[in-house]
């Protein structure tokens, strides 16, 4: 295993690392990544603003007119890193990959929480504050639509968050819930019986009512109380990775700015980064269930 400072996961590595974030984040289980270019991507986004017009043969034709919106999708760069004993540097390459996989994983849940913090909430996962990288690129920011949470009618939040998609012309195709939700879904019943055992006990299904969903507790990991976020995830949201995933080992300086020397300490230092960009392409196919 190389052990200079520029080296690369492995591909192995990789697509094993982002398999696990699609299984951590909500975002990423409710809709595909697209590969972003690091440099970013411009997303045209058309309103069409009258119907499609049925014309008589030589009859006239009259413009329906159309509007673009842009919406720009620049990465953000995810960093995590580690100080390991200097011993890694004579372990077997058995060893050092033993390592690193273990890195991996964890790397991978980290990505998956910080992924979902920072493009639902806007929040730096490290400080648990706002990020002025992200600014109002999330959907705190950008979804105004709101339904009230309820803990006793968590269906009917539901309902009342669909209604409000399909009131703006939009499909929900996804259902990201928090925990609270889940738990109080699981509760509901009627003469004594459970309505959706498929949350009982900690239940995170797959799917609600033929809807893909995903219950995660990054969906009230805001300061907004949020419970959920509902809407058009296929069409209406994007995000994706830049394709090289860069991974340091690190054996000289103090790149964490501990203010420990590495060598000094016998020890190195391993860094991994991964650019992610997302873009909230139509906020009005989204709603959000939020406590008043």
């Amino acid at each position: 295993m190389a052990t200079s400072k520029g080296t690369m996961f492995d591909p192995t590595l990789v697509t094993d690392l982002l398999n696990k974030v699609k299984g951590k984040s909500s975002l990423a289980a409710l809709h595909a990544q697209d590969p972003i270019p690091f440099n970013g991507r411009k997303e045209f986004v058309f309103s069409m603003d009258n119907e499609i017009d049925i014309v008589a043969e030589n009859g006239k034709k009259t413009e329906g007119g159309i509007s673009v919106d842009p919406v720009t999708i620049v990465p953000v760069k995810f960093e995590y890193g580690a100080r390991l004993s200097d011993e890694f540097l004579i372990a077997t390459e058995e060893e050092q990959l033993d390592i690193l996989s273990a890195f991996n994983n964890g790397f991978a849940n980290k990505v998956a929480k910080g992924f979902d913090l920072a493009a639902m909430h806007g929040i730096n996962p490290r400080t648990g504050t706002a990020s002025s990288v992200i600014g109002t690129n999330h959907f705190d920011g950008k979804v105004t639509q709101t339904v009230d949470y309820t803990s006793a009618t968590p269906d009917a939040n539901l309902e009342d968050a669909i209604a409000v998609v399909d009131g703006s012309d939009g499909d929900v195709t996804g259902l990201a819930l928090s925990k609270t939700f889940g738990s109080a879904m699981a509760k509901v019943k009627a003469n004594g019986i459970k309505l959706y055992p498929e949350f009982s006990f900690g239940g995170t299904p797959e799917a609600f009512n033929g809807i893909p969903t995903s219950v995660n507790r990054t969906v009230s990991g805001g300061t907004a109380k949020v419970h959920g976020i509902i809407g058009d995830f296929q069409n209406a949201f994007k995000w994706g990775y830049s394709k090289e995933i860069p991974m340091q080992i690190i054996e000289y300086g103090d790149p964490d700015n501990s203010g420990k020397d590495l060598k000094g300490y016998g020890q190195i230092y391993i860094r991994a980064e991964l650019y992610m960009g997302w873009g909230i392409l139509v906020p009005e196919f989204f709603s959000r269930i939020r406590e008043a």
